[in-house]
């Protein structure tokens, strides 16, 4: 009896092993193809990416001078192999410039630095051509970055984000960029403006240069990263714990991700701050924006900001083509204009 177990075992275990090896090879095999989809997914967003830059100078080639450069930040903060060559090289990224056209000879400008949001998105022309225009038409110059991270420049640059980390440097080293190539511009009439992701930047940004800026607003900012981790799903989630990016969870380093969190350094704030928020909003929730809001307060902080009861549009709810949006960005524009004087200021 027992050689008949161990026979039958056997024959098991000798069909087992073709069947094994089987499912290895599948198991490689479609992670090669998720690969291949993964790097067809980048392809096309480089693609996006060239048709959207045409359609900026389609959209405001008649009031602004629109060009991209190309300029460097910081380091890679997680480099696969850190002695590997050039592991320590400044990141190249772009940057996107509006200069208004009817600029005076001689005349100095106030300069915007607008970071986009998004976790993996980039500066479209589809999402920001009408606050752009808004701002060119007051006098102002507007410099976007599309920090490390961003989609559109391949699957390299898409694997360098940082959030809260070091796309905040990349947002400085695009307002000291534009200082240097601009004579016109105004180094004391220097304002940050973001929404969501953006807004968590430029408040991160201000808190880190307050001497650098006259005023910032940060529209719906991600504030608390502990907090967001909490009511967002695994998905999201799996972006920061990615071994390219933070790597590893909330849980695992609530430190790190307080570092990146707005909310835990607001006692450094130290220049005129407007927020806006919503309590319909579906992506940084009420509560999140609110904590900020009470930190500030907490810690005897001068700002401004208005909260917004179910606006139209959620999230996106300043950043629409319609009558309530327009009204709401009427503040922003009064907001900067009392800081940073531009030549036409809203009426």
């Amino acid at each position: 009896m027992r050689r008949l177990l161990r026979l039958f075992a056997g024959i098991v275990l000798l069909s087992a092993a073709p069947l094994a090896a089987q499912t290895e090879d599948l198991v490689a095999r479609l992670k090669e193809l998720q690969q291949d989809q993964q790097d067809l997914e980048h392809r096309f967003d480089q693609l996006a990416k060239a048709i959207d830059d045409l359609a900026w100078l389609q959209r405001l080639g008649d009031v602004a001078e629109v060009d991209k450069s190309r300029i460097t930040g910081p380091p890679d903060a997680n480099p696969k192999n850190p002695t590997a060559p050039g592991a320590t090289n400044p990141i190249k990224f772009f940057t996107y410039s509006f200069v208004p056209r009817d600029r005076k000879p001689g005349e100095k400008l106030p300069l915007i630095i607008l970071p986009h949001g998004g976790v993996h998105a980039d500066f479209s022309s589809p999402y920001h051509t009408h606050i752009v225009r808004e701002l060119v038409l007051q006098g102002y110059v507007v410099v976007a970055p599309d920090y490390r991270g961003s989609t559109g420049y391949g699957k390299g640059f898409y694997q360098l984000i940082d959030y809260g980390g070091r796309e905040v440097e990349d947002t400085h080293a695009a307002k000291e960029w534009a200082l240097a190539s601009f004579d016109f511009v105004d180094a004391g009439r220097v304002g940050l403006v973001g929404w969501s992701h953006g807004g968590l930047i430029v408040l991160m940004e201000a808190l880190a240069h307050p001497r650098d800026y006259a005023c910032v607003f940060a529209g719906v900012p991600v504030s608390d990263l502990v907090m967001r981790m909490g009511y967002h799903d695994k998905d999201y989630l799996d972006e920061y714990s990615a071994d390219y990016h933070v790597g590893k969870t909330v849980r695992q380093d609530i430190a790190e991700y307080k570092r990146r969190s707005p909310v835990w350094n607001v006692d450094k704030l130290a220049l005129p701050l407007l927020i806006h928020t919503n309590t319909n909003d579906e992506d940084v929730n009420f509560i999140e924006v609110e904590h900020l809001i009470q930190a500030l307060k907490a810690a005897n902080k001068k700002f401004e900001y208005k909260v917004f009861d179910d606006a139209p549009g959620g999230h996106s709810f300043d950043r629409m083509d319609m009558p309530p949006a327009r009204e709401a960005r009427a503040e922003i524009w009064t907001f900067l204009a009392r800081h940073l004087k531009p030549p036409r200021p809203p009426r």
